[in-house]
């Protein structure tokens, strides 16, 4: 699935200059596409994709004219097919095995630690939120995959984080239950389940 070789993430504190700095982005250099909006905590996120040196370019101008609003960024120069598939909208089906969760204070933090997962293992990345109703402008990413292999995507995501400097939340969860399973396989947003019915006491 994967199209372009480069992606770039970039969030601003402020709304209009997060509008302002992405006009200035798209104006900058010839980037192959581009998907932009406000997200909640009232922040404004940026993906732009396409050769890397046009996203490098244009993330750049983005950096400069969003000042000390730029809450996060960064750049994948030749991102993981999974990584760009998830963050485009693709959601890979969940199997069986071990499950991960992390969540992080910034989505380009967590885009950045899925990206040092996936290459340091072969767990399947089954979705990427990105600061979406109810997430409060965080980011949360979904693995899954035999126990040592979840182990290790979690202890290489964690090293990222941990030399960037960025707070992180996670659990490792070694055999779900299928209710959950169940539950998680279209989406981890409430408002996108229906109501599973289980084999639990009623009242008589």
């Amino acid at each position: 699935m994967k199209k372009h070789p480069a992606i770039a993430i970039i969030e601003f504190r402020d709304i209009p200059v997060g509008i302002y700095a992405t006009d200035a982005m798209l104006k900058k250099a010839p980037i192959a596409f581009v998907k932009c909006g406000n997200i909640s905590r009232g922040r404004y996120l940026t993906l732009i994709g396409g050769t890397t040196g046009s996203v490098d370019e244009s993330l750049a101008e983005g950096i400069a004219q969003g000042g000390d609003t730029v809450l996060d960024h960064i750049l994948l120069a030749d991102v993981h097919p999974r990584v760009y598939a998830a963050i485009v909208g693709a959601r890979q089906a969940g199997g069986s095995g071990a499950l991960a969760i992390i969540e992080t204070d910034t989505v380009a933090s967590n885009v950045r630690a899925a990206e040092a997962a996936l290459k340091a293992t072969d767990v399947d990345l089954i979705e990427i939120r990105l600061a979406d109703t109810g997430l409060s402008g965080k980011g949360v990413s979904l693995y899954q995959g035999d126990l040592h292999e979840i182990e290790e995507a979690v202890a290489a995501a964690l090293r990222f984080l941990e030399g960037s400097g960025v707070p992180a939340r996670y659990r490792i969860i070694p055999s779900p239950h299928e209710a959950l399973l169940q539950q998680i396989a279209t989406s981890t947003g409430f408002v996108s389940q229906d109501l599973l019915e289980l084999d639990g006491e009623v009242p008589s």
